[in-house]
């Protein structure tokens, strides 16, 4: 009787790892043709958008469907939709930055790209918006830098401009805005840091990332030739924000215009337009 129990024993542990092995092989080939799926999954989303240009609207939408391709817009779409949208400018922000963008990554630099931040109530209280085009410029961006600050790169872009209401209507609001490249190095942030600038409390944050900001004037790193770059009224008055990750938004009084007094930039090589197209993100 005892060998007849050891041998049923026996019997019985060789079909379980036969079952294990079965399972275990299952696995395998469902993870394989699931990563198989996903990659194919990817591709097809890229051509997909691409086929559209990366229409800011259709993303947005696109990665409120599942999980799934939020993920992949995160890590692919924006990214592409930035690379269309201003080539030059994003390779550069990518070399300061091991091949990404800084924090906020480029989904946060694609809104900085399209959006317009608007205005608080103290300067109009003009709403965020979709800009048709903007202007992002390396040459302005160093206007925008403390003397001490030079070696950064910054982009700006030129401003947004809006009407006036009220007791200031005899001037626009411009609305303008930046990004650094490779920010937590840079002589800015240390420049903040040296000095101890305390961030902004309350409910100021950065329109595209979220993250909290320094005011510049506060900081006292608010150059005179931003105002000259601007045309601003009131130089005084001109104030903008970094936040931690290198964004920078602002905004200022502007002197009406008509369209035949708008300048040209002499150093056009420098610059790159930016068609955005009319869509929210």
């Amino acid at each position: 009787m005892e060998p007849s129990s050891s041998n049923g024993k026996i019997s019985s542990s060789n079909n379980n790892q036969m079952s294990n092995k079965r399972q275990q092989q299952q696995q395998q080939q469902s993870s394989g043709s699931d990563s198989n799926t996903g990659f194919e999954d990817e591709r097809i989303l890229l051509l997909v958008f691409r086929s559209v240009a990366f229409d800011p609207r259709v993303v947005s939408v696109a990665a409120c469907v599942s999980r799934r391709i939020r993920a992949v817009a995160r890590r692919v779409l924006w990214r592409e939709l930035c690379v269309s949208r201003a080539p030059r400018m994003t390779s550069e922000l990518a070399l300061g930055a091991g091949g990404g963008v800084g924090g906020g990554g480029f989904h946060a630099l694609a809104k900085l790209l399209l959006f317009c931040c608007g205005s608080g109530p103290g300067r109009g209280g003009i709403p965020g918006h979709l800009a048709p085009a903007t202007r992002f410029s390396k040459t302005s961006g160093r206007s925008f830098l403390h003397r001490r600050c030079r070696g950064d790169l910054l982009y700006v872009s030129d401003p947004c401009e809006h009407e006036a209401r009220g007791r200031e209507a005899d001037f626009d609001v411009g609305v303008y805005r930046g990004i650094f490249r490779g920010f937590m190095r840079s002589r800015t942030r240390a420049s903040l840091v040296g000095r101890r600038a305390e961030l902004e409390s309350g409910r100021l944050r950065c329109p595209y990332c979220g993250a909290r900001v320094w005011s510049m004037s506060a900081a006292r790193l608010v150059p005179r030739s931003a105002s000259r770059r601007l045309g601003s009224h009131g130089g005084k008055q001109l104030d903008y924000f970094v936040c931690v990750n290198g964004h920078l938004h602002g905004n200022c009084w502007l002197a009406h215009l008509s369209d035949d007094s708008s300048d040209c930039d002499d150093e056009k090589e420098e610059e790159e337009d930016v068609d955005s197209v009319c869509s929210m993100i």
